[in-house]
């Protein structure tokens, strides 16, 4: 299974180079900028997420980086290759996993395999064998010869997820991979995702979902209204975008003005309907000194998150 998973060498990258390269990465539609002069890169081994609510430019960042959409102006080099020169020898050496289910509902699960591996122009045997092991790697072994159709909507994205790793990519590129999956489902993606990035595959997503961002991936890029508006280890962007810890209080009717005015100019903050959240190294001591001079309905101190992270850099909720 390791040899299966290796990425394929291909002809050689620069080494000094980013497997991605983006650079003023622009894409405008008629009415519209999707995706606003942005600049990031993903290196060798790296699992990258992209996170933002629908409509952040996630979707067609992962088109341009794919060679299925042209870019409007920038630099995007994917393996050290021009996206709008080289692009079949980039899509030779990369795998997908798109948003939509584009699986072929008249073939078995098997079949979908071995039709999308002709692709490739790999040997028959080969193909057939990779095809098995991958269906066992996504541990879909038992529905090969199963109707497409039969499957749960968890077991078709591991389908289209083994069908991406047939002609063994170097980058693997799935957007928004565990969407209206359940819990269980989402966890089983994850944990194949980890195994890929074990194998020295490079891993780059898009998601919408926090817990995935922070379970899964190395780095994380923050996208909103076609911009990247921050970038980091999940510990870095929580660390320098929110700080220590986070108060959360609920004042009672006569306090918000004094709230106000003691954590005006001294701590961070963000309202949301009745709820305060208020930003603190020491969240604990702050409570003690606000709580001599106002009246809370209630209060709770947490650890941050990327949720607060994403609130305090645009003011909304990322499920907005």
């Amino acid at each position: 299974m390791d040899e299966l998973l290796s990425p394929q060498s291909g002809p050689p990258s620069c080494p000094e180079e980013p497997l991605v390269l983006a650079r003023s990465l622009t894409k405008r539609f008629a009415s519209s900028v999707a995706v606003d002069g942005v600049d990031f890169q993903v290196r060798t081994g790296e699992v990258v997420g992209f996170l933002g609510p629908n409509g952040a430019g996630k979707t067609t960042t992962i088109r341009l980086i794919t060679c299925t959409s042209p870019l409007t102006s920038g630099v995007l080099r994917v393996f050290g290759l021009d996206v709008g020169l080289y692009p079949r020898q980039i899509k030779a050496r990369m795998g997908v996993v798109p948003q939509e289910n584009n699986l072929d509902p008249d073939f078995t699960v098997l079949q979908n395999l071995i039709t999308y591996g002709r692709y490739f122009r790999l040997p028959p045997k080969e193909i057939r064998r990779r095809a098995r092991e991958l269906l066992d790697f996504v541990q879909l072994a038992d529905k090969a010869h199963e109707s497409v159709e039969k499957l749960s909507t968890g077991m078709k994205r591991r389908l289209i997820l083994a069908r991406s790793l047939l002609n063994s990519p170097r980058l693997l590129v799935l957007d928004e991979p565990t969407v209206g999956l359940d819990p269980q489902a989402r966890r089983l993606i994850w944990e194949r995702i980890r195994a890929l990035r074990q194998s020295g595959i490079t891993v780059l997503l898009t998601t919408h979902y926090m817990e995935e961002a922070q379970q899964i991936c190395d780095r994380i890029l923050i996208m909103d209204r076609g911009r990247i508006i921050a970038q980091g280890t999940p510990i870095e962007l929580i660390r320098d975008q929110v700080g220590g810890e986070v108060l959360e209080v609920v004042p009672e009717n006569g306090s918000e003005g004094l709230l106000l005015e003691l954590i005006e100019g001294r701590c961070p903050y963000q309202r949301l309907g009745e709820k305060f959240e208020i930003f603190a190294p020491q969240a604990a001591i702050l409570l003690g000194e606000l709580g001599a001079r106002a009246r809370f309905v209630s209060y709770t101190i947490r650890p941050p998150s990327l949720e607060d992270v994403f609130l305090r850099l645009t003011g909304r909720d990322l499920r907005d």
